[in-house]
């Protein structure tokens, strides 16, 4: 079951063959566009407007065409681990629903959700990973988009987005990665799926730190997290070891946080390499991983 929670034929089929990543921020709103060999993006900042207000007014004045990939910040969704139901497919939503209740912050009866598998533990044990967005959100954002030459292909998250920008590979990478003004993800993809994520509290603003008070702590802090992290898929999940770590983080200290890194594991840090056309986009990945989902949707 996918993650990606279709919306298609709400409006009329678009003819373009733009695709454009739109992705919500706390206090902007990126997006990419792709069309032939004709790329650009912007940000633009949210001046105090609402989410839909704000997403309006971009639509409007772009009058883009063709498909829309639209990306949630985690301020639009929440994100719980559970025990697999045991119920048949078709009812799977409606049994998730209640199970989780008590986890979230949304009402059952103002619950969209999808969900997608998680790990197999000791003894055939299995999870599965919920996401789940307030359907009065869904539709406000849903209805700013009125233009009936842009069609909402797919909502999205910024963990599968993220996940997206990288090619599919047999070993395990894990990807340490951040929207501007938002929290920080710890991802792990292997073989084009994503097998792990976390979100991490507390680093929204490591933006405005500079290289000594990176090194008070945040940094060790951060690594920690990713010892964790990694420590879980490789000894609860049973895994081969992670063969790298990527860093993509909107900082002007990004190359600093990757060294730092690098001096508390013995896994290789890294980078992540945005293509040569793409790398004043940087900050915008998540964009950008939006217009190249569809390998990562899981059949």
């Amino acid at each position: 079951m996918s993650i990606i929670t279709r919306i298609k034929n709400i409006f009329s089929t678009a003819k373009s063959t733009e695709i454009v990543g739109v992705a919500l921020r706390q206090q902007s709103i990126s997006y990419f566009s792709k069309n032939g060999n004709k790329d650009k993006g912007e940000v633009v900042e949210n001046k105090g407007n609402s989410v839909a207000v704000a997403l309006k007014d971009l639509v409007n004045r772009h009058k883009f065409s063709g498909q829309c990939q639209l990306v949630l910040a985690h301020a639009h969704s929440q994100i719980v681990q559970v025990d697999k139901p045991k119920v048949p497919d078709t009812e799977m939503n409606a049994a998730l629903k209640w199970q989780i209740k008590d986890l979230v912050s949304i009402s059952p009866e103002n619950m969209v959700l999808d969900y997608f598998d998680g790990p197999t533990l000791a003894g055939g044990h299995e999870k599965i990973n919920v996401v789940c967005v307030p359907k009065s959100d869904l539709i406000e954002l849903v209805a700013t988009f009125t233009d009936d030459d842009l069609n909402i292909s797919s909502i999205t998250t910024e963990e599968f987005a993220f996940a997206s920008l990288l090619p599919i590979q047999q070993d395990a990478i894990l990807l340490v990665c951040q929207q501007p003004n938002e929290e920080i993800n710890l991802l792990i993809i292997k073989n084009g799926q994503l097998f792990f994520s976390r979100r991490l509290r507390g680093f929204a603003k490591i933006a405005n730190k500079t290289e000594d008070e990176l090194s008070m702590g945040v940094i060790d802090t951060l690594s920690l997290e990713i010892q964790r992290s990694t420590d879980y898929f490789e000894r609860q999940l049973k895994q081969a070891p992670i063969k790298a770590i990527e860093i993509l983080l909107p900082l002007e200290q990004e190359a600093f946080l990757a060294r730092k890194l690098a001096e508390n594991t013995n896994v290789e840090v890294k980078l992540f390499a945005m293509a040569s056309s793409l790398e004043n986009y940087r900050s915008s990945a998540v964009a950008i991983g939006a217009t190249q989902l569809n390998f990562m949707e899981p059949n």
